[in-house]
């Protein structure tokens, strides 16, 4: 019997599970980051002035491992920045004031696909990229040195985070663009088996999904336990395959891609429409939302605009993230714009957003036996402490997912998560230096 990888048992606060989304009204202006994917960020290609419609691209993608960017409102450029709101760091970001229109692009038309670099290349330029929160542009994730050994592709619907519940809207709402994305994957890249991936705290996407499956050849749905981090992509080849991706490793090293529901959905709608990612379906959650729901906004709406549409916040609080509660990003305050990959916007009050003060390690071990990743947090911790890369290395520090088991599981609140970032920051420097000798 093949053994699982370690992981928890999260409360699954599916609050919004069955909300439909509801659109927001067009907001006054948008900020769209040129990079909001992994790999290199977009060259803008408009200027403050210039008059801009919904589709249209603004930002080029600079190569294959980079993704475009299309204005999500019609109206005005109203600026070029150079700095991300987020981070701080240098980025480009273009603001458009809208002018409520939501004009389409002259140029938005079905595109015709008929080989498998005709189908790539529509992928590229609908702006798609890993939706379920990793931002990998697709395209590129798509390109593959043999496709005769393409065994797998899992279609990623295990939403396995807390609150967030788009993916499953995605499955309902959607169900068609998924199963013509599904039809186009095994079409034009001709994989051995697509399996559509699915907790089992999702019963209307399996059954829908299932309905769609029967008499498909090659196309079938795999029902996964509600284990956190089961959406994970080496968790979740290892749990429907039984085969491990090494250390460096890409997935289609053991004949695999996992792509995300909400990806797949957006690829068979810019193929049909035209009309390339300019909206996301976002989950909107938290003790602190007085409100909560599912809504489709435009890309690079303020978190502000969302959270009003929602009703507002309580007094209480404390803490807001662009995702989920285990790998999502706390922002400084409600200005910060929805990306890409935003499939969550969560609100936390003052009881579940305050972070717990740690204590000294107790040897436990729970952080070891429920790492899916089988890697050593006390001793990462303790060789990140000690500014010693040579050791992070050789404890594998980037073999981590960043998904937060160890601190979830640490009963003295080690901040276990943000140490494994900032290893892999040093490491990183650290090979970076090595090479330059």
């Amino acid at each position: 019997m093949m053994s699982k990888l370690g992981g928890v048992n999260l409360p699954h606060r599916k609050n919004t599970a069955q909300c439909a989304p509801r659109e927001i009204p067009v907001p006054a202006e948008v900020k769209l980051p040129m990079l909001m994917h992994s790999g290199k960020p977009a060259k803008a290609i408009v200027n403050a002035g210039d008059t801009v419609k919904v589709g249209q691209v603004i930002g080029e993608a600079d190569g294959m491992v980079s993704s475009p960017v299309h204005a999500s409102v019609s109206g005005k450029v109203k600026s070029i920045d150079y700095i991300d709101s987020l981070t701080g760091e240098k980025s480009v970001t273009v603001t458009i004031a809208s002018d409520g229109n939501q004009t389409p692009w002259e140029g938005i038309a079905p595109v015709n696909v008929t080989s498998r670099e005709e189908f790539i290349e529509a992928v590229k330029n609908s702006g798609v990229v890993g939706l379920g929160g990793a931002g990998y542009p697709t395209a590129h994730k798509l390109v593959l040195k043999d496709y005769g050994k393409l065994d797998y592709i899992l279609v990623n619907g295990a939403e396995c985070e807390p609150y967030i519940t788009s993916d499953t809207r995605t499955m309902i709402d959607d169900t068609d663009f998924v199963w013509e994305g599904v039809k186009l994957l095994k079409q034009y890249l001709e994989p051995k088996n697509i399996v559509i991936c699915i907790e089992n705290n999702k019963p209307q996407p399996i059954k829908k999904m299932r309905e769609l499956c029967e008499g498909a050849q090659g196309v079938s749905v795999r029902v996964l336990p509600s284990l956190y981090p089961q959406g994970e992509r080496k968790v979740l080849v290892y749990n429907v395959t039984g085969r491990i991706v090494p250390e460096g490793g890409r997935l289609p090293d053991v004949g695999c891609i996992v792509i995300n529901c909400t990806t797949v959905a957006v690829i068979a709608r810019y193929i049909k429409t035209g009309m390339p990612l300019v909206s996301k379906c976002v989950t909107v959650d938290g003790s602190a939302v007085k409100n909560p729901q599912n809504v489709i906004a435009p890309i690079g709406t303020p978190a502000r605009d969302i959270f009003n549409f929602c009703g507002g916040l309580k007094e209480d609080v404390k803490k807001i993230t662009l995702g989920g509660p285990m790998m999502g990003i706390a922002i400084p305050n409600q200005d910060v714009p929805i990306v890409k990959i935003t499939n969550a916007l969560l609100a936390l009050s003052a009881k579940d957003g305050e972070p717990a003060e740690p204590s000294a390690c107790i040897k436990c071990g729970r952080c070891i036996f429920n790492c899916p990743m089988n890697l050593m947090p006390p001793n990462i911790e303790s060789a990140y402490e000690l500014k010693k890369p040579e050791l992070l290395k050789k404890f594998k520090v980037n073999m981590c997912a960043e998904c937060a088991c160890c601190a979830f599981t640490c009963p003295s609140k080690r901040p276990l998560a943000q140490i494994m970032t900032l290893s892999k920051n040093m490491l990183w420097e650290y090979e970076k230096k090595e090479a330059g000798k």
